[in-house]
């Protein structure tokens, strides 16, 4: 049973990116979320919150991968993080999805699943700047802040909400109208109908 949203988190993660996709995953309670780790050992985010992961990477249990969320961070930049990124691949061969953002979608990019799905990043050239045998460069699409290919989800340092949109589409949160709603609350602050009643209606 695929019930579980499993989390990267590490020393330096940029908290902020995932935020708003996490809290919707877990409004409706039939997703359960789980930090995962390269330790149990506590790790510090990019804004200080304190981390506890759940589990450590080799603890993921594939069967019930909903989704794997891998967020932003210099770890990425630095070329680390190897251990996570064979675990990007093992989860989506598994048959689950796979979400990066930010410096995250380099980790995807490594995991070798960006080279013949459309995808995008922080911006064009990246990835074969600092990802030695990338070769998706002709599936890169710099005209949107997040997009969704065949399990893979990817997005920009500038599209939390982007993100969050495709997440929510990803795992099938909501009708196809209160996700259209949700994403024009949260990008244009244009409130919906379930927020102000019949008389956005009149």
């Amino acid at each position: 049973m695929r019930d579980t949203v499993y989390f990267v988190a590490f020393d330096g993660f940029a908290d902020w990116q995932a935020a708003l996709a996490l809290c919707e995953i877990r409004r409706p309670g039939d997703w359960e979320v789980r930090t995962v780790g390269f330790s149990r050992a506590m790790v510090t985010s990019m804004g200080g919150l304190a981390v506890k992961p759940d589990l450590a990477l080799e603890e993921v249990e594939l069967a019930r991968a909903a989704l794997l969320i891998v967020p932003g961070g210099h770890l990425w930049l630095r070329d680390e993080g190897h251990a996570a990124v064979e675990l990007i691949g093992r989860v989506h061969a598994a048959g689950a999805p796979v979400a990066g953002i930010d410096s995250g979608v380099l980790a995807l990019a490594r995991s070798g699943l960006l080279d013949r799905r459309r995808h995008t990043g922080n911006w064009p050239g990246q990835l074969a700047a600092q990802v030695a045998g990338y070769r998706g460069a002709e599936q890169f699409d710099a005209e949107v802040l997040a997009v969704s290919d065949d399990g893979v989800i990817s997005a920009s340092h500038l599209g939390s909400i982007e993100f969050a949109r495709e997440v929510i589409h990803t795992l099938d949160l909501y009708s196809a109208t209160d996700r259209a709603d949700w994403y024009r609350l949260f990008k244009h602050a244009q409130l919906p109908p379930w927020c102000v009643g019949e008389a956005v209606a009149a």
